[in-house]
C-alpha cells in the first residue's frame, strides 16, 4: 500500500485582491437592501445607511484594485487570478457604485427614488454576473490544473 501526498495545486499563493472584493460586493448588495427599505418606509436613516455602504464599497473596491495590481506583479498568484472580463466587470461595478454614490449625496426622496434604487439594482445584477463568471472561470481552471 502506497501513501501519496495530497495533490497540491499550482496556485502558490492567495491573491490579495480576494481579501477586499467581498467587502465591496457585500456593501453594494446591502445598499440595495437599504434603498428598498427607504423606498418602502421613507425613513431617512435608510438613505444614510445606503450612502455609507456605498462609500465603504468604494473604499474597499479601491483597495481591491490596488491589491489586484500587486497580484499582477506576483507570479505566485498567476493561477488564482480572475479572468480579464471579470476584472473589467468589477471596474464597471465600481463606476456604477460611484455614480450611485453621487446620486445618494442629494437630499430626500429623489436621492434614492428612482435613480439611486435603479443603480443599486443594476449593480446587484452586475455582482451576480461577476460571481457566475468567476465561478465558471475557477471551475475551468480547477479542471485544467488538477
Amino acid at each position: 500500500m502506497t501513501i501519496t501526498e495530497p495533490h497540491t495545486h499550482a496556485y502558490g499563493g492567495y491573491p490579495f485582491s480576494g481579501i477586499f472584493v467581498p467587502f465591496t460586493f457585500v456593501s453594494f448588495s446591502l445598499a440595495l437592501a437599504t434603498d428598498l427599505l427607504f423606498w418602502q418606509t421613507a425613513n431617512l436613516m435608510w438613505q444614510n445607511f445606503s450612502a455609507w455602504l456605498l462609500f465603504a464599497g468604494e473604499v474597499a473596491g479601491g483597495l481591491a484594485l490596488i491589491a489586484g495590481l500587486i497580484d499582477l506583479l506576483r507570479s505566485s498568484t498567476r493561477y488564482a487570478r480572475p479572468s480579464l472580463f471579470a476584472a473589467l466587470l468589477f471596474i464597471v461595478i465600481l463606476l456604477v457604485g460611484l455614480l450611485n454614490n453621487f446620486i445618494h449625496a442629494g437630499d430626500g426622496w429623489t436621492a434614492v427614488v428612482p435613480w439611486g434604487l435603479a443603480l443599486s439594482a443594476i449593480n446587484f445584477v452586475l455582482i451576480i454576473a461577476t460571481f457566475g463568471l468567476s465561478a465558471s472561470h475557477r471551475s475551468r481552471l480547477y479542471v485544467r490544473v488538477a
